[in-house]
């Protein structure tokens, strides 16, 4: 039954109303007052002449030199990179498919429209656990369509992986799906052949905190989250990104999620592998900088796109909510109300972030901007933000 129009569910002490597929509801409004662009699909992306859109030519050219100027130290071999960082031990051999990342690319959208665009933008690649802000948008949908009550239900009396029970431990059987969204689950166990301890502040020997009190960026437990939505589903999620999200956004076709070829399980009868959420050991989403320009677009414009609602804009707010365990966290995506993760954009701006921040989705509203820089040293990803705030007139 679907319970979408129905039910309510909680976010901490808000109300957020789950109201999937509205057509009729009002058309946001651009800053001009007029009704916003939305581009067509595929390559039919309108330019507009940075001074069309309020911003400095040259200021926002130099932005692009600095990104092409910094490109990332990491290896051109993504395995070479996780293999260093994530599989230097049996129980964390690389499981999933990896590929060579290609150079500095990005992209600038100012009122929907793009105003810079430098490198191979088409190119598919490796993202990393911006992965998990789509992962995180199919949880807002099961939200919306009802198929998942409330937030703050047991993950348990929904799930039933292979068979066993993940959440029968007296610890694991308070896990809310708010504490998977959130990384404040402090699972326990083992997913696809990973224990949580494999992603468990790196190996680092420590008690766990009840469910809920302690944030931890573990790829083993939003793994979980991934197997647990695609039971909720009982479909492929790739299946239902390209049919909730990417194809009514107009993305192209070359994007991919993969999973380990350790992640099969059984759905009535028929075998589907579960995608993982980052890229610690290989998998996650492949996909092109246009592509990821939709996605941060479709959230500038709060779950909208043309006259379908997507993801609610309850859910946008609930996902861009800090959570109280972690400030800069919410629901998969990285926030920045007291300018700690980017201190040149503004606070109310938020990010997808991989690999360091070697790839980025900044959505920033209160400029109604889009930038999704790849391949720039992490820690130079700032500068690039600070040089197109800069063009702003």
């Amino acid at each position: 039954m679907n319970r979408a129009l129905s039910s309510a569910y909680m976010l901490g002490s808000f109300l957020f109303l789950g109201a999937c597929g509205n057509d009729h509801a009002p058309e946001l409004e651009s800053p001009s007052g007029s009704s916003p662009y939305y581009p067509a699909r595929g390559d039919g992306w309108e330019r507009k002449a940075p001074e069309d859109v309020g911003m400095n030519r040259e200021r926002l050219d130099e932005a692009v030199a600095f990104a092409e100027a910094h490109e990332t130290s990491m290896p051109k071999d993504p395995g070479r990179y996780l293999r260093e960082r994530f599989a230097g031990q049996a129980d964390q051999e690389i499981v999933g498919p990896t590929q060579k990342r290609g150079g500095v690319n990005g992209i600038v959208v100012r009122h929907g429209y793009i105003v810079a665009e430098w490198g191979d933008t088409r190119r598919t690649d490796m993202t990393f656990s911006v992965t998990k802000s789509y992962l995180s948008t199919l949880g807002g949908i099961a939200i919306d369509q009802g198929l998942i009550e409330s937030l703050n239900d047991r993950v348990s009396s929904y799930v039933d992986v292979d068979g066993v029970d993940y959440f029968d431990s007296a610890h694991n059987s308070t896990i809310t799906w708010k504490h998977l969204f959130t990384q404040t689950s402090e699972w326990e166990g083992t997913l696809w052949g990973k224990p949580d301890t494999a992603d468990r502040r790196r190996g680092i020997d420590r008690a766990l905190s009840p469910p809920g009190t302690f944030w931890e960026y573990n790829d083993v437990r939003v793994n979980l989250l991934a197997a647990c939505l695609l039971h909720v589903y009982r479909r492929p999620l790739p299946d239902v990104l390209a049919e909730e999200v990417m194809d009514p956004i107009g993305a192209s076709d070359t994007w991919r999620w993969h999973g380990y070829r350790t992640s099969f399980t059984e759905i009535d009868g028929t075998e589907m592998q579960s995608v993982s959420g980052g890229g610690h050991w290989g998998g996650g989403l492949f996909i092109s900088t246009r592509d990821h320009a939709r996605f941060g677009y479709l959230f500038l414009r709060r779950g909208r796109w043309k006259d379908r609602q997507i993801v609610s804009e309850s859910w946008v707010d609930a996902a861009t909510t800090p959570s109280e365990v972690e400030p800069s966290y919410g629901f998969m995506w990285w926030l920045n109300r007291n300018r700690e993760r980017f201190p040149s954009a503004t606070s109310s701006s938020f990010f997808a972030l991989g690999a360091g921040s070697t790839s980025t989705i900044v959505v920033d509203p209160d400029h109604d901007l889009v930038i999704v820089s790849r391949w720039v040293e992490g820690e130079q990803v700032d500068g690039v933000i600070a040089r197109v705030l800069a063009a702003i007139e």
